[in-house]
């Protein structure tokens, strides 16, 4: 039994939400705009970057597109500040900043 995820934040009762540890459908979290839980956002710093691409497979919420082999900007809506990509950079290109 999966849930269908359209559900979610209708009164549904107990029977219709998923089982305990299973999956209910690939790639559901791009319906959700999970960036607006955090309170600490990565900021980009292009003229430091290298294109080394390290913070790229780091990042747990794949929020750090790559075009054409170049890092693009964080895709915030998505990112949940968790700050691993700051560590993962050799070459100081990501900082953590307060949401403005």
């Amino acid at each position: 039994m999966a849930a269908d995820i359209t559900k979610l934040g209708v009164k549904a009762t107990w029977k219709d939400l998923t089982e305990g540890m299973v999956i209910a459908g690939a790639g559901t979290s791009k319906a959700f705009n999970t960036g607006e839980w955090s309170t600490d956002k990565p900021e980009f710093i292009e003229e430091k970057c290298k294109q080394c691409l390290l913070c790229v497979p780091v990042c747990p919420d794949s929020c750090i597109p790559v075009k054409d082999k170049k890092r693009g900007a964080f895709d915030y809506d998505h990112c949940k500040g968790c700050g691993i990509c700051v560590k993962a950079c050799p070459f100081g290109a990501i900082t953590m900043e307060g949401v403005k």
